[in-house]
């Protein structure tokens, strides 16, 4: 939600200006020149195209064909896209989507309400979806949830299940050897870090930041037994690649996490009606097969997306 092989070319937080995010946006997607992040205006660019929507993206393979979907669905039916892709993790880029610098953004249903939310009841999906549309700020409108979750999970090797007697995140309290956890380093104040597993099962673990979401690195660490126990999107393919165990969430640590846009007042009816019918069109195993293609193919990003809107004959 937090968002795996394909990840690549981190930002950092720490320091971070809003005018390098927008140039380093704008030397990724290569796209227009004009740059909405440079000052939190979220007025059209200079050349007076109304229809010019900002696409944003998280630093996060999968998220970035996401975004490819929307931004091409909506080219097709006109509109110019400014691409701001992989600009960093949610507690960068929210700003920027509050303040009206970005007009959409695919994000998750369940991280998402935490983010705005402290401490939400809601865990099926459409509670969580509910509860983000009337926590949304004013000037966001939360789109149509996809049927395709991506969702944080807690993975072990396929030898450490079998070792420990390991199915369910609870089942970890029974492990004798000190556990430790690998995760991007947001995760060790995010609500499914190290405090969440505290919190809700009772289970203390170490901590090791592994600034690849999920990726090689992880899986590399999980298999020398640096850690024990990773976050790992649900969506992924290298979990069934790698043989690894998702532990069940017995209880309901992580909440549902479905695609979902976030758009701006700029999206206007038209444009959110086309963004809609992408995301009706994508379900699960369509999302698992689009991250294969990153992770096994090496494919851009924008090829994947634009075969997939083909392929389902949304461009027009």
């Amino acid at each position: 939600m937090n968002s795996t092989p394909g990840r690549a070319a981190r930002m950092r937080r720490t320091g971070l200006t809003l005018a390098a995010m927008g140039t380093a946006a704008a030397l990724l997607a290569g796209c227009s020149s004009a740059d909405p992040l440079d000052d939190g205006d979220s007025a059209p660019p200079s050349d007076g195209d109304s229809t010019t929507l900002v696409v944003g993206s998280q630093d996060y393979y999968s998220n970035e064909i996401i975004a490819e979907l929307y931004a091409q669905a909506l080219e097709a039916d006109g509109y110019t896209i400014d691409r701001q892709l992989r600009i960093g993790q949610r507690e960068v880029y929210m700003p920027e989507i509050e303040s009206g610098a970005i007009d959409l953004f695919p994000e998750y249903s369940g991280p998402l309400l935490q983010y705005w939310e402290d401490e939400p009841a809601e865990r099926t999906s459409d509670e969580v979806y509910d509860a983000l549309v009337e926590a949304a700020p004013e000037g966001l409108t939360i789109l149509d949830q996809a049927p395709a979750t991506d969702q944080d999970s807690y993975v072990v090797t396929r030898e450490f299940a079998e070792a420990n007697d390991l199915t369910t995140v609870a089942d970890l309290a029974n492990v004798e050897e000190p556990l430790t956890m690998g995760a991007n380093s947001e995760a060790e104040t995010r609500p499914n870090g190290p405090q969440g597993l505290a919190e809700v099962y009772g289970i203390e673990v170490g901590f090791t930041p592994i600034e690849d979401g999920g990726g090689p690195l992880t899986i590399q660490a999980l298999r020398d037994g640096d850690i024990q126990l990773a976050i790992v999107y649900t969506a992924d393919p290298t979990i069934a690649q790698n043989d690894l165990v998702v532990l069940e969430d017995t209880e309901g640590l992580f909440l549902a996490s479905n695609v979902v846009p976030i758009a701006s007042d700029r999206v206007d009816d038209a444009a959110q009606a086309t963004i809609d019918e992408v995301s009706a069109a994508l379900t699960a195993e369509a999302l698992i097969g689009l991250n294969r293609q990153s992770v096994e193919e090496q494919s851009p990003a924008a090829d994947i997306a634009q075969a997939w809107l083909e392929e389902q004959g949304l461009l027009g």
